[in-house]
């Protein structure tokens, strides 16, 4: 096949991962603290979970005119719209996961003097992993839709770029490809992060 004899559609999966890979990673670095922050912070939660759920409402595809005029065309603009995929979904789902956290937890981390980011790191943080690890999941497939999306609009490579010159050139047979493609990466990421229900410290969350 000419795509992969010419490297072209390597290029393009390691281009459309890569920007995953970013937004979705700077979407967890900064999106999982800030619900944890939430949570514990009822005054901080009160102004800004409005935001919060507006912006999670608004679908990222909507800030494409804003992402190329701000970023233009190529790599910027799709990692600025999987940032947007990732983060306020992110947020609203560790502030609701500490929300299910018995209470009983933090009395005893109090009463042996634990308070703080202390509490967040031993408390806080073990005892919502199962759950921030299938939301990661579902954001993740999120994320990977909205890559494919992008780059139909403002990028210069990758697997939603590809799709789209090919469909400009008459070629579904490369359209097919690149679906397949698409389908199969986005299992290959689920199932890499289903790996992570297997950690020790985590895998009780998933027992019966």
């Amino acid at each position: 096949m000419d795509e992969i004899r010419t490297g072209r559609l390597y290029n393009d999966v390691v281009a459309s991962l890569f920007r995953v890979g970013a937004g979705f990673g700077l979407g967890v670095v900064l999106g999982i603290p800030l619900g944890l922050a939430l949570a514990h912070h009822p005054w901080l939660r009160a102004a800004l979970m409005p935001f919060v759920n507006f912006f999670r409402s608004l679908s990222p595809l909507a800030w494409m005119p804003f992402a190329i005029l701000w970023f233009g065309i190529g790599d910027p603009p799709s990692i600025f719209l999987i940032f947007l995929a990732s983060f306020f979904p992110l947020v609203l789902a560790s502030a609701v996961c500490v929300t299910g956290i018995p209470s009983v937890y933090f009395r005893v981390a109090q009463d042996h003097g634990i308070h703080g980011w202390e509490l967040m790191w031993r408390v806080t943080l073990p005892a919502i992993l199962p759950q921030v690890i299938v939301a990661l999941r579902v954001t993740a497939g999120m994320a990977w839709v909205v890559v494919v999306a992008a780059e139909m609009v403002a990028g210069r490579d990758g697997l939603g770029f590809a799709i789209m010159d090919a469909r400009n050139g008459l070629r579904t047979d490369l359209v097919v490809v690149g679906m397949i493609v698409i389908g199969c990466l986005g299992l290959l990421i689920d199932r890499v992060l289903m790996r992570l229900t297997r950690i020790p410290s985590v895998r009780w969350g998933y027992e019966r």
